[in-house]
């Protein structure tokens, strides 16, 4: 008899309602506040249009996330123990958030109660769109029949492959949100440039700049091009999605510009669009846009 294992994220996976509920993903939300006291359960108290119409309409207004309680993880995992239902956990890097600390913490007092109880939490080092890419591959393992171990060790093997190349409106969240990080050096916000940022390892990067939005789309996809020349990418090898905030009609605009070279080299028809959620948004702005790419799971 096949094992049963469900696949658990925080709400950073960013993946839409419906998909999540498709591929029977369990998510635990993280908690967005506009006034630093009032924490609204991210997607299911405040949806991220509204989110994000919120800080369009509010420009000088930083709104803050707070992570998931090591309650909320329980009361997930819980049940799925009593059902002798094996876990596999996915959270945002732990250099962006300790919602890992408390899944990891709900897991012991799990385990103390149901020490037979199967879970395993894995630092996604990654987040957001590929966030959600890389619990839409531990569902493709899942699905395909493979047994819970070598799941486990195959999303070990393949997170290393993630990236996030994307551009922002300007510094200026993430300076106020302390993410600035390696990009402490850029004067995006004074010079009315856009940056360029590379996020891997947990960790963002200065990938340059550009003068203008469309240039920085463009420069976007010159990254993305590179990264598939330095990996030698191969055809059916890799999963792949566009994240955007705000402006849905820019990112399939953003779309036409990527579907030569997505189809050319990866292979992939046609290319998913998802909306990045409040976790990440409060460090961005309103207008982020990029591309999540992570090796398939199952292409060994």
């Amino acid at each position: 008899m096949q094992e049963k294992i469900q696949i658990i994220s925080d709400g950073s996976c960013d993946l839409p309602e419906a998909l999540v509920k498709a591929r029977d993903v369990k998510v635990v939300p993280f908690y967005v506040s506009f006034d630093g006291e009032n924490y609204l359960k991210e997607a299911e108290e405040l949806n991220v249009r509204e989110f994000y119409q919120k800080m369009v309409d509010n420009p000088t207004v930083f709104p803050k996330t707070s992570m998931p309680s090591v309650d909320d993880y329980y009361k997930v995992f819980e049940p799925l123990a009593k059902e002798g239902i094996s876990m596999i956990c996915i959270c945002i890097t732990t250099k962006f958030s300790g919602s890992m600390q408390s899944a990891n913490t709900a897991k012991d007092m799990l385990l103390e109660q149901y020490p037979n109880a199967k879970i395993t939490v894995i630092d996604a080092t990654i987040n957001t769109v590929l966030q959600g890419l890389y619990v839409l591959e531990a569902c493709r393992l899942r699905d395909l029949g493979w047994e819970y171990d070598r799941m486990v060790a195959r999303l070990l093997e393949i997170r290393e492959s993630g990236r996030i190349f994307f551009t922002i409106a300007s510094i200026d969240y993430l300076k106020h949100g302390g993410r600035i990080g390696k990009l402490a050096g850029l004067a995006g916000s004074a010079l009315k440039i856009k940056p360029l940022i590379t996020l891997k390892s947990g960790e963002i990067f200065n990938s340059g700049l550009a003068r203008n939005r469309e240039k920085s789309l463009a420069k976007v996809v010159e990254m993305l091009k590179a990264y598939l020349d330095e990996t030698n990418a191969k055809i059916g090898e890799y999963s792949f999605a566009i994240g955007y905030g705000y402006d849905y009609d820019e990112a399939c605009h953003f779309k036409e510009m990527l579907k030569d070279l997505v189809r050319e080299r990866l292979g992939i028809n046609e290319i998913e669009i998802y909306q990045i959620g409040a976790t990440i948004g409060v460090h961005t702005g309103p207008h982020p846009i990029g591309v999540g790419i992570i090796k398939r799971a199952d292409v060994e």
